[in-house]
Order: C-alpha cells, then sequence, then structure tokens
C-alpha cells in the first residue's frame, strides 16, 4: 500500500452500518471502512455518499470494503486500488444476515433508480 500511515489494523470498524446513515435514517448500496480510524461509510454509488465524504473532512486515505468477502483496499491520494491489504480489526465486514443494499426495513422499492 502507498499510504501505510493510513492504515490502523487495531481499530475495530464503528458498527455494522454507515454511522450516518444510521443516525439520520437513510439506507446505503455498500459499505467501506477507513481503515485508519475504522469509520463505516457508504459508498459512492449510494444516496449520500459518506464513505468519500468521511476521507475528505479526516485526510484518512485508504478505505476497505466492508462487504462480506471481498478484502480490496482503496487508497484517495494515490486513486489506486488493491486487490488486498494487511489484515484489520474484526468483523471484516457486515453481518452477513444483513442485505445489500441495507439496512432492512429502510430500502426503498425504487432502490435501484436512486443508485450515483
Amino acid at each position: 500500500m502507498s499510504s501505510p500511515n493510513g492504515i490502523d489494523p487495531s481499530v475495530p470498524p464503528s458498527g455494522p452500518g454507515c454511522t450516518e446513515c444510521e443516525a439520520d435514517g437513510g439506507w446505503w448500496f455498500h459499505l467501506r471502512r477507513c481503515a485508519q480510524c475504522g469509520h463505516i461509510g457508504c459508498c459512492d454509488d449510494s444516496p449520500a455518499k459518506h464513505g468519500t465524504a468521511h476521507a475528505r473532512a479526516t485526510g484518512h486515505p485508504v478505505i476497505r470494503s466492508f462487504e462480506p468477502g471481498e478484502t480490496w483496499f482503496y487508497d484517495y491520494e494515490s486513486s489506486e486500488m488493491y486487490a488486498s491489504g494487511p489484515p484489520l480489526a474484526p468483523p471484516e465486514s457486515h453481518p452477513a444476515d444483513q442485505p445489500t443494499p441495507g439496512p432492512a426495513g429502510r430500502v426503498p422499492e425504487d432502490w435501484a433508480d436512486r443508485l450515483g
């Protein structure tokens, strides 16, 4: 990874879903984990794009997918994607029974039409 200072493998994720969407009753398509502080945000295809907003607001450059079975990282500073990286504190993804998009009960029926 080109930004080793942007990764803290000891920090657990902030929760099972997008921190801001959970707070404001929103929904997400896919989830991203800040590799530095563990913040969980929604992806850029989600309506609110909280993952990228977090990176811009904090200067934390590296995210990891928070989807089951995905291990890729992305570095905002270099615009590079990596198939894998260092192991991060568990859990590695949102709960397997959490739907995508999610969370259950808040995803509108026309969700596919609303994706960015």
